[in-house]
């Protein structure tokens, strides 16, 4: 079994920049950032600060051909993923693993599609929301990247995986299935994200509110029904699962998106209602409140938009 040293990261934001902290303190040579010369810059006049500490790493252009990754990860904003594919084409070997952090369940097909099933595990973030001013990040370490395959062939990958994240001390899960666990992550995310984002809600006042939380358990029933037309095991008990992990959240924390938002930032709506719609075309299933919330999503930011250039042209 090849171990794994080299390590590439894409996106040092919110999530990206937790686990490149983690890596740099446990072997700095051997992690690379991935950024293109316009980030290059600002994040060399501008570095990161998490948790107070300036973070300087070592960062690569997409066109360096010197570095060769045996563990890409890839946290960029949905938007950023097509470049992020293009980007990491000269450090992926034969024998490369790719995780995606990614809010979703589209991710992992792209991947796929671009450098085929075998480099791929599943995987996602679960934790509490880091917090995020301009380039200030602040996370309580509440993190764990849940990871694996459902396919018996990738058994040596997700061993590779789990014997560096051990090294690293980085928290990692395996669970028994993970196409259930990821399609979990991505309900919890349709519902509580978008629905605190329009709403303004915290996690504990969005449990507080009997209204809104039976608008979420309507939002989630178009999610349950897709997951199953999916092929999505045990699609039954998902419901309550995403409802239950809800109430492990810190009361006043927000979600991603409300942050979103409130920073005036363009959000993953659309990976999150716009992949429900779209899969609901696909399997033909109504998602009539996936569409409610994509449209006002849109709207605020649109609003966002419109008045950022009335105050440009003042």
């Amino acid at each position: 079994m090849n171990i794994i040293k080299n390590v590439l990261i894409c996106g040092i934001g919110a999530i990206g920049s937790i686990y490149a902290d983690k890596i740099q303190r446990y072997d700095s040579q051997s992690l690379r950032i991935l950024v293109d010369k316009e980030r290059l810059n600002r994040y060399l006049a501008n570095p990161t600060i998490f948790n107070g500490r300036e973070l300087n790493f070592n960062y690569i252009l997409p066109d360096n051909s010197d570095f060769k990754a045996d563990l890409i990860i890839i946290a960029t904003k949905f938007e950023g993923l097509k470049d992020a594919l293009n980007n990491i084409k000269n450090f992926v070997k034969e024998d490369t693993i790719i995780l995606s952090l990614l809010n979703g369940v589209t991710s992992e097909w792209l991947i796929a599609e671009k450098y085929g099933r075998e480099k791929l595990l599943y995987s996602y973030f679960i934790g509490h929301s880091a917090v995020r001013e301009g380039r200030k990040i602040i996370h309580d370490d509440v993190n764990t990247i849940v990871y694996g395959s459902e396919n018996s062939d990738d058994i040596e990958n997700v061993e590779r995986v789990k014997e560096y994240f051990e090294r690293a001390r980085i928290n990692y899960s395996i669970p028994d299935d993970i196409l259930h666990s990821l399609w979990l992550k991505f309900m919890l995310n349709v519902a509580a994200n978008q629905t605190t984002a329009i709403l303004g809600l915290t996690f504990g006042e969005l449990l507080e509110n009997t209204r809104a939380m039976a608008f979420v358990r309507n939002v989630l029933k178009e999610v349950q029904a897709i997951a199953k037309a999916e092929g999505v095991k045990n699609p039954e008990t998902m419901i309550d699962e995403t409802v239950e992990h809800l109430h492990t959240m810190i009361p006043e924390g927000k979600t991603s998106m409300l942050q979103d938002v409130e920073a005036g930032r363009k959000t993953e709506v659309d990976m999150f209602a716009g992949t429900v719609i779209e899969l609901g075309l696909k399997h033909h299933i109504e998602t009539p409140y996936n569409t409610v919330l994509k449209e006002l999503v849109d709207i605020i930011y649109e609003k966002q938009q419109l008045e950022k250039n009335k105050l440009l042209l003042v």
